[in-house]
């Protein structure tokens, strides 16, 4: 069944939804998206993605096609018109389409792009990935200096998925001065001596929205949080490890660069962050 999108204001079957081809998202990258997750049929950690939205859009100069209140019904209606109880929501803003290409920014009267579009994800939460844990590799971090901004520049994370496909293994953690940034798509962590270690936040990493969460709900159950960087040798040398995203949650990672974590399975502090992350949000979703 065709899924209904929406773009520019209109609810339309995906096969009829159009983007020129002077958009400057498809030509210079010159975009903002967010993912937000379905869980129940209702929204997780929504304010926290507009917020972003709108820090990302101030950074770049590019104003808002819509207010957070009329996204959040966009939201819930492309949720019931496709029929969602688990899945995502992927929303893009672009700085819209202007009559030619050019580096130089169009007239600040050029209508932005909005385009947001759901994908079905049955058993989202019940993920077998998290009951085996993820492989991970260790790759360069080749990307641009405002990874804090989440731009559609998406190339060199999709080139690090590739890496570690290649690799026969799950995801990329990418490394820079030593020290690991984040994933591919996902925030970083390790467990050393009951203590949570992830990247401190700054320009080099995404200010991950479920981040916030589960350091906030790690430390509300007294659980030690250390923001600093660490190094690919002191992860592999961790009692456990994981991520964290808007579409994994918190995934447990057991193996990086072929050194085994622990016992080889999902450590307890992943296990149990997850439970409570979903636990939260599931009675805060919208």
């Amino acid at each position: 069944m065709s899924r209904t999108v929406y773009l520019n204001g209109d609810y339309l079957p995906e096969a009829e939804a159009k983007v020129s081809i002077f958009d400057r998202g498809f030509l210079m990258a010159d975009g903002v998206y967010e993912v937000t997750s379905v869980l129940g049929g209702k929204l997780i950690d929504f304010a926290g993605h507009a917020a972003r939205l709108e820090r990302s859009l101030s950074e770049l100069d590019m104003r808002s096609p819509i207010g957070t209140g009329a996204l959040l019904e966009v939201h819930r209606e492309l949720v019931r018109l496709n029929d969602i109880d688990e899945g995502m929501i992927y929303l893009q803003i672009t700085r819209g389409a202007p009559d030619d290409r050019d580096f130089v920014y169009p007239p600040e009267d050029t209508p932005p792009t909005i385009v947001l579009f759901t994908q079905n994800k049955p058993g989202l939460a019940d993920s077998p990935a998290a009951k085996r844990g993820m492989k991970v590799i260790s790759i360069p971090d080749e990307r641009w200096g405002r990874r804090d901004i989440k731009t559609v520049q998406l190339l060199y994370p999709s080139m690090g998925k590739m890496m570690a496909k290649a690799a026969g293994k799950d995801d990329a953690w990418m490394v820079e001065d030593g020290a690991v940034t984040e994933g591919t798509s996902n925030n970083a962590y390790i467990v050393k001596d009951n203590t949570i270690i992830t990247r401190n936040l700054g320009n080099e990493i995404l200010h991950g929205i479920t981040r916030a969460a589960v350091l906030r709900f790690a430390r509300e159950a007294q659980m030690q949080v250390e923001e600093r960087g660490f190094t690919i040798k002191e992860a592999q040398a961790a009692d456990e490890a994981f991520i964290t995203s808007a579409s994994t949650f918190v995934m447990p990672v057991v193996e990086i660069d072929d050194a085994t974590l622990g016992d080889g399975t999902p450590g307890p502090v992943a296990r149990r962050l997850r439970e409570i992350y979903l636990d939260e949000s599931r009675k805060a979703a919208v």
